[in-house]
């Protein structure tokens, strides 16, 4: 899952257990939707990704100041304390978010379709209620 900085999901895909978290960050990068500022074209890509020591791997660091994005990865077997933290909890709290909605906290969906489907519903559900929270507080 990508989030923006307040947590609200703007992509996820569903991978096997089995599979390495990173082989999803470009996949995910570009399943995020244009998203429109104040004025002109909308931005199609994050200025900065913030990432956990999962996704420290050069390739793709090189990938990302290629597309324009400055990488924010904390360096595998360097000591915590790399500041990351301050943003990383945001993910971690969209997470728990997710969770709230028991059929996908424990998998009961054999069919990774269905699956798919519920974990897109409560994306949408978390951000409906993102929108309503940012309306409320902006009025």
């Amino acid at each position: 899952m990508i989030v923006d900085r307040h947590g609200t999901p703007l992509a996820v895909t569903l991978t096997g257990g089995n599979r390495h978290d990173v082989t999803q960050l470009l996949p995910l990068l570009d399943a995020v939707p244009p998203i429109r500022g104040l004025r002109g074209r909308p931005r199609r890509k994050p200025r900065y990704l913030y990432a956990d020591r999962g996704y420290d791997f050069d390739k793709y660091r090189r990938l990302l100041w290629k597309r324009g994005i400055k990488p924010m990865i904390a360096r595998r077997g360097v000591a915590h304390g790399s500041g990351l933290g301050k943003v990383r909890w945001v993910v971690e709290r969209s997470f728990a978010w997710l969770h709230q909605f028991e059929r996908l906290r424990i998998r009961y969906e054999r069919r990774a379709d269905l699956h798919q489907g519920l974990l897109e519903l409560a994306c949408s559900l978390i951000s409906l209620r993102r929108l309503r929270t940012s309306f409320c507080h902006d009025h």
